[in-house]
């Protein structure tokens, strides 16, 4: 079975750990943007949580823990530096300790999590612990869809991949474009060739 849930606090590569790091070293506290918002538990939340999901399943199963209401990681980051004994340096409060920045949204990043491909849940015998019913591929459409997505690769053809996955049911659905690097310095290359390409015709024909 496969259990989805948020972030747990205090785990490797968790926000916590790297603002702790910030606010020690004198900030910034530097975020993404000052409306995200993340999910939230304990690493001992998580890991019973998990172990009863796991108990419950049967095969295949797609459990979907609650994870209560959503933090503002902005507010989480000002609490830290407060429980610091500390201020948060801003336009209002120039004199502060602390200053928290906003670097921006990264390539595909969320404001929001979504723990779900769909609102198709249903309640199990525990209150903390949900079941999603979500689109799900035949063992032959997903060959199909591997194969595809094998020979795409090899061929480093980022377009059918992104075709590929708008046209699975995964809930793929992206606010960027192919954010590839190779892809993207590819792309640039071409284009300076034909710019080059054009530039020369026109030397040839004035």
């Amino acid at each position: 079975c496969m259990v989805r849930f948020g972030n747990v606090l205090g785990s490797s590569g968790s926000v916590v750990p790297l603002f702790r790091k910030q606010i020690k070293e004198g900030g910034p506290i530097t975020l993404t943007h000052q409306d995200i918002t993340r999910f939230f538990m304990t690493i001992p939340e998580a890991a019973q949580l998990v172990i009863q999901a796991g108990a419950m399943g049967k095969g295949g199963d797609v459990f979907v823990l609650d994870m209560g209401e959503s933090v503002k990681i902005k507010d989480l980051a000002t609490k830290m530096v407060h429980l610091s004994g500390l201020e948060v340096k801003s336009e209002s409060n120039p004199h502060g300790d602390i200053e928290i920045q906003c670097t921006g949204l990264r390539p595909g990043e969320k404001l929001y999590e979504e723990l779900l491909i769909g609102d198709n849940v249903a309640n199990t015998s525990h209150p903390r612990i949900m079941t999603a019913n979500e689109v799900k591929l035949s063992l032959t459409e997903l060959e199909l869809l591997m194969k595809a997505m094998d020979d795409a690769c090899h061929n480093f053809d980022h377009e059918l991949i992104r075709k590929l996955m708008l046209e699975a049911p995964t809930g793929f659905n992206p606010t960027d474009g192919i954010c590839d690097l190779v892809w993207n310095e590819k792309r640039q290359m071409l284009a300076t060739q034909d710019e080059a390409e054009r530039k020369v015709v026109n030397l040839r024909n004035p």
